[in-house]
């Protein structure tokens, strides 16, 4: 059977035509496998992001970078932007990366790769774009400042993306009760913060260093600080320190005036009970030193020191009491020394009579002087039992004397009591002296 040119060209058509359906099956089967994948990518602004995208198998498909406009960057290894930010990293059947160097906040967005199989296949990836907040600066702060006086200060940073953290720091012990403030940017893409540090200025703040802290991800724990050192002026404090807590007769005191201020106190104004001091021989100022030689019951007062500088005066008191020397006496024993005495009288007629009568002689105690002990206690203890035993033995020996009062009689004048005149009185006293027994004495 022959057939016709126009029978046989048709045939071939129809063999051409199933061999390419058959072909484009044969890699659609193949494509199913394949799919490109992606990763976001998150870089601080001026820095260098990298896109990869990467297909495990591939048959010689296409791959291809668009950005967020749709806008192809690279389709395989051939750049279709003209961006001199862009290079391509490498370009393989497998993978297909390129880097943005000096990224900017208008390149964030989302990233397409596709995979030109049949159908195409596309993978996203997000880049995000840190603002860096600028350098902070504390404002509000005038120096110097009075105690007493309100502080506000103010810690701004601009152009963060996301909105900054500030911290207040003084001395390095974070301060907790500030104000925070957060504002959006003309660019609606970053943000400013600020936040208030509100107190009132004490004498302890001065020279103390305020600090505040910003916080960010993109500073890579590296915080952005700024410093400032308050200045704070107040009256002086002023103080005596004595050198002697326990001045005597005699002895010396040395009395220092410290007084602190800012700024520093003109020198000190010594006055005592509300005048000069009344003796500047003895009574030598030096600086802020008062020394007082040879005390005596005249120093007894109050003494004043005063300071004071362009902000204020202040002044403090300090009472000087001079005490006495002690002497610290050892007791000693008394022993009474009995002596015998005659004593004539002359009763009616001259008559000498003996009788005995007893003396106290006392000597002087030798006290032993001594300097005052640190125990005062013990001394006037001691004090008071010398002066128990005296007044005890003072009471004894008075009542020992009155018990024995009136008891010197004379053996003369026996007889002579009842005679009724004086020749019989004189002849009674004679014949009693004749039996009369031996003068007697009487000790006490």
């Amino acid at each position: 059977m022959r057939l016709k040119p126009g029978a046989l060209l048709r045939f071939y058509s129809l063999c051409g035509i199933l061999v390419q359906v058959a072909a484009t099956k044969s890699k659609a089967r193949g494509s199913q496998g394949q799919f490109p994948l992606t990763q976001n990518v998150t870089v601080v602004e001026g820095g260098t992001a990298n896109l990869t995208c990467r297909v495990d198998q591939n048959d010689n498909t296409s791959l291809q970078w668009s950005n967020p406009a749709q806008q192809t960057l690279y389709f395989d290894d051939k750049k279709a932007l003209r961006d001199n930010r862009i290079e391509l990293v490498r370009a393989s059947w497998h993978e297909l990366s390129i880097s943005v160097s000096d990224v900017s906040l208008s390149d964030e967005g989302q990233y397409t790769c596709s995979l030109f199989t049949m159908p195409v296949k596309t993978s996203k990836a997000f880049l995000t774009v840190l603002g860096v907040p600028e350098k902070p600066q504390i404002t509000g702060f005038t120096s110097p400042v009075m105690e007493g006086e309100r502080m506000q200060l103010t810690c701004k940073t601009s152009g963060s993306k996301p909105a900054a953290d500030i911290r207040w720091f003084k001395n390095d012990k974070e301060v907790k009760d500030v104000k925070y403030l957060k504002e959006e940017d003309a660019n609606r893409k970053t943000f400013t913060v600020s936040s208030t540090l509100d107190f009132l200025a004490d004498r302890n703040d001065d020279g103390a260093v305020v600090s505040c802290r910003v916080d960010h991800e993109s500073l890579n724990s590296t915080p952005q600080i700024a410093m400032q050192v308050l200045e704070i002026h107040y009256t002086p404090l002023v103080k005596i320190i004595s050198s002697n807590s326990w001045p005597e007769e005699g002895q010396s005191i040395i009395l220092t005036c410290e007084s602190k201020g800012k700024p520093v106190p003109e020198p000190v104004l010594w006055t005592k009970d509300g005048g000069e001091l009344p003796d500047p021989e003895r009574m030598v100022v030096n600086g802020r030193v008062l020394s007082i030689s040879f005390l005596n019951k005249t120093d007894n007062g109050t003494y004043r020191c005063e300071a004071k500088n362009p902000i204020g005066r202040n002044s403090t008191e300090y009472v000087l009491i001079v005490h006495d020397v002690f002497n610290t006496l050892l007791p000693t024993t008394v022993i009474p020394s009995l002596t015998t005495a005659t004593v004539t009288t002359t009763v009616a007629l001259t008559t000498s009579t003996t009788t005995s009568a007893t003396a106290i002689n006392t000597r002087d105690p030798n006290a032993l002087a001594g300097q005052t002990g640190p125990d005062h206690a013990l001394i006037g203890g001691i004090v008071a039992v010398v002066v128990f035993v005296t007044l005890c033995s003072i009471i004894l020996l008075g009542r020992y004397l009155a018990r024995h009062k009136g008891t010197y009689l004379t053996n003369e004048a026996k007889g002579a009591e009842d005679a009724p005149d004086a020749d019989t009185a004189i002849i009674n006293a004679e014949g009693s002296q004749v039996n009369a027994e031996e003068k007697k004495e009487y000790f006490i």
